[in-house]
């Protein structure tokens, strides 16, 4: 079972607001998760990031892969290895 960190959308139409999660690669974007580790918030002036970087450790550490966007978000706000 391959397990992918990726952003669940929510919010409602045009008002985008993400959930950071830990999921099956083969379940669907919104469908069963594993476990919520952040949320996204891409509306405000600057983007609202908030990681809990000690479960998003222990998943890289236990195999798990962030897809390129999750990637990409740890960088910028300097959460987690990047790897």
């Amino acid at each position: 079972m391959p397990v992918r960190i990726r952003l669940a959308r929510r919010g409602r139409k045009k008002r985008p607001f993400y959930q950071i999660v830990v999921a099956n690669s083969e379940s669907p974007r919104d469908g069963r998760f594993i476990e919520r580790i952040g949320t996204y918030n891409p509306l405000p002036e600057t983007a609202e990031v908030h990681i809990n970087a000690e479960r998003l450790q222990y998943w890289m550490d236990n195999g798990a892969q962030p897809s390129d966007t999750v990637r990409s978000l740890m960088r910028k706000h300097g959460v987690g290895t990047g790897n």
